[in-house]
């Protein structure tokens, strides 16, 4: 791809496509292009046991829709690249409005599944707005802390605090503490990265935990969950399938389709596809896995952190640490060391909404990251390589 694009656009060419390919970070889509097509492939592998569970017409009743969900998020991603730092905003001013239009409605009309009501079922998949608020907020919420920083009157902080609190009950009331805890972690990120006093830092942490034990004592379905997880004798039957696969899976795997421990695994398709990629690839292609995943967090924060306007400094680390959180979560929650979540496995899982919604925010992330007019040395706007 980035021969053909290079050969179809020369490095002084004005137009908006051959501008944006000589902008874009490509190493990251490389790198992201690389894990939607692990997703692809171990797809092939888990759908066919996944689809049976479920009496679908087809073995590869998954991988079909895999790859139509994959080929729309890279589409989502392309598009949303293309963004001006003004329609970022507007962009993530709608979906934001939308999501919480939906989410408003869920305890109405949404569908329930696995103790949760988080999804609106629109036939052809079930959509799950929460996926698409996240990075939408940080955006948000990021724009919000830019414009306090400049001090005119703009109440910032205030603003960015209700869009986010509004997001978090909602979220609690489905119940999805898995996400209102990433959320609130990118939150905090931003809050710290904006340059508030490090008092509110603590006040932050201090009213997240608090939070915490008032919805281990008030909220069932997460106290089970840690209940179930630290008991000896709960139930994680699906954490030690996923555990059972990792382990049979050795230094180099099964082989892929080779699996025998997977076909116990209930999510495999989606939060628990580590285990399967353990099992059939083994422990060093799952390092791997997550060594792609570090440098793209890593890189792109090193990147976020050299940019001088605030508000892309801002919402880049924001987007990058949600990202990191997320992986660092679902990988956690197949080896063991965490209660189950129901998150998916960024850019690899089976997901409509998961898909999308990550095709989304690399989206947001690629264009701001992309270098802009202003960031041109004075005697090279003519050559775009080097913007």
């Amino acid at each position: 791809m980035a021969t053909g694009f290079a050969q179809a656009f020369s490095r002084t060419d004005r137009r908006p496509m051959a501008m944006w390919w000589w902008t874009v970070d490509r190493a990251t889509m490389v790198m992201v292009a690389s894990l939607i097509i692990v997703g692809l492939l171990f797809s092939f592998s888990s759908s066919p046991v996944a689809a049976a569970k479920i009496g679908a017409h087809s073995p590869i009743y998954f991988t079909q829709r895999h790859i139509l969900f994959a080929v729309a998020a890279i589409s989502v991603m392309m598009a949303i690249s293309m963004l001006s730092l003004k329609g970022v905003k507007r962009v993530s001013a709608a979906i934001y409005s939308v999501s919480i239009l939906i989410m408003l409605l869920l305890p109405f009309i949404g569908h329930t599944s696995k103790g949760g009501q988080r999804w609106l079922n629109l036939g052809f998949f079930k959509l799950q707005p929460s996926e698409f608020l996240k990075p939408a907020l940080i955006i948000l919420i990021a724009w919000m802390f830019a414009e306090g920083q400049k001090g005119k009157g703009v109440p910032g902080v205030t603003i960015a605090f209700c869009l986010y609190v509004l997001a978090v009950a909602l979220l609690l009331i489905q119940p999805d503490v898995g996400q209102s805890l990433l959320i609130t972690i990118a939150f905090g990120a931003c809050f710290f990265i904006s340059g508030v006093p490090v008092r509110w830092i603590v006040g932050l942490g201090a009213s997240v935990m608090a939070a915490l034990v008032g919805l281990f004592f008030v909220q069932p379905h997460f106290r089970n969950r840690i209940m179930g997880f630290i008991n000896p004798d709960g139930d994680k039957y699906q954490v030690n399938a996923g555990l059972s696969a990792i382990s049979n899976g050795g230094l180099w795997g099964q082989g892929i389709n080779e699996g025998t421990q997977k076909r116990f695994i209930p999510d495999l398709h989606t939060d628990f596809i580590y285990s399967v990629i353990g099992e059939e690839a083994g422990l060093f292609w799952s390092l791997a896995i997550i060594l792609v995943f570090g440098i793209i967090v890593i890189r792109g924060l090193i990147k976020a952190m050299s940019m001088s306007d605030p508000f892309r400094q801002i919402a880049t680390s924001g987007l990058y640490i949600m990202l990191g959180t997320q992986v660092f979560i679902n990988i956690s929650v197949n080896l063991g060391v965490i209660p189950p979540k129901g998150m998916t496995l960024p850019f690899i899982s089976y997901g409509g909404s998961s898909l999308l919604a990550m095709g989304l925010t690399m989206g947001f992330i690629l264009a701001l990251t992309r270098k802009r007019s202003g960031e041109l040395p004075v005697n090279d706007d003519k050559d775009p390589t080097k913007w």
